[in-house]
């Protein structure tokens, strides 16, 4: 008999129909309990004071006060881990990044149809186990004062053109790549992106990218070819790879199943880059849920690539970084703010070395 505590849940949904589904699904697993079910953002207030829920599934348009602004108070004064259920349009999209941006540890888009449930319902059950081991606290909101100008003694150097970064991330993914980049300067080797994430976020998501970082940074083009200051981001639902011919490095864009049921999947990229004939290659995985990223990192360290790991205690999740350790994949963790300096001394110090692997 399993005696670990039920992970105690409450809904926040104005709509009664939404409410009863995701109780519904939910209670049929059994490490999960819903609690409660919330109307609005003041009804949660008080049954958050009174029951203290592990985790809250949140949907942002709702009446009296929208989701966005409930978030805001409630990771200023009750940090806790909030799943956010959106809806697949523009505003949505925009409201859903926010909503990471202001603590929640994930967004889940809602099911179409009826047809979706059972899918829906696993994911969301996986992610509700998620979010109860996640580290939350209060966040202040990203500044938006356009690109940063960052890294002014690397904007002589000359880079290899077989040098490429890389980057995976998945929960909590969003605010630490967003953190990485910032540090880095406009004058800086490619780099590959991979964030899990929905669909229709993720062009939201390089567009915020993109105002507040000093390099370019936009999603990833079928055929795109990597150039220093060029960061490119694998789209929403499809995979990203590395190639090569005699020009160069490109990229190929390619929707075949999903791995570790994600795609597009960190792996895929890594483990493109390190079936290469050549490159100066340096790699780090961020926070995150599963194990996506550990063996294709660990790929790309037995090719002669330099690899790192986000540390536990920055990690909102320590899933894909401890991952990455464990299968060898790196030995170095290192904070969140140590990782762009990190990577610039491998940049820097590739300078000196040979080309070929």
């Amino acid at each position: 008999m399993n005696s670990r505590p039920k992970i105690r849940v409450l809904v926040v949904d104005d709509s009664a129909v939404v409410r009863r589904t995701i109780t519904g699904l939910l209670n049929q697993e059994p490490d999960i309990e819903v609690l409660a079910a919330a109307v609005d953002p003041y009804d949660a207030r008080d049954k958050i004071l009174e029951l203290r829920p592990d985790v809250i599934t949140l949907d942002l348009e709702m009446p009296r006060m929208d989701g966005i602004t409930f978030l805001e108070h409630l990771m200023c004064k009750h940090p806790m881990p909030v799943i956010v259920l959106s809806s697949l349009t523009q505003k949505g999209s925009r409201a859903a990044l926010a909503a990471l941006e202001r603590g929640a540890v994930e967004v889940l888009a809602k099911p179409k149809v009826a047809f979706e449930l059972g899918e829906t319902g696993r994911i969301l059950a996986d992610t509700v186990r998620m979010a109860a081991s996640a580290r939350v606290s209060a966040r202040s909101l990203p500044s938006r004062q356009g690109r940063t100008q960052t890294g002014a003694a690397y904007s002589q150097l000359s880079w290899n053109p077989e040098q490429v970064g890389f980057i995976g991330a998945s929960t909590g993914g969003t605010e630490a790549i967003r953190l990485v980049l910032e540090q880095l300067p406009a004058n800086i080797p490619p780099l590959c992106l991979v964030q899990h994430m929905p669909a229709f976020i993720s062009t939201t998501f390089v567009q915020r990218l993109d105002q507040c970082c000093a390099m370019e940074v936009r999603e990833a083009r079928n055929g795109d070819r990597l150039r220093p200051g060029l960061a490119l981001v694998a789209p929403g639902d499809w995979h990203m790879a590395l190639c090569e011919d005699r020009h160069g490095f490109f990229i190929r864009l390619r929707q075949s199943p999903k791995i570790w049921y994600q795609r597009p999947s960190v792996d895929v990229l890594f483990r493109s880059a390190a079936s290469l004939s050549r490159g100066q290659f340096t790699a780090a995985v961020l926070t995150g849920m599963g194990r996506d990223g550990a063996e294709g990192l660990r790929e790309l360290r037995q090719k002669g690539a330099v690899t790192f790991a986000q540390d536990e205690a920055t990690s909102v999740v320590y899933g894909m970084p401890k991952m990455a350790l464990e299968c060898g994949g790196t030995d170095r963790a290192l904070p969140l703010h140590g990782i762009a300096p990190a990577m610039l001394d491998s940049f820097v110090a590739q300078l000196s070395k040979p080309t070929l692997r």
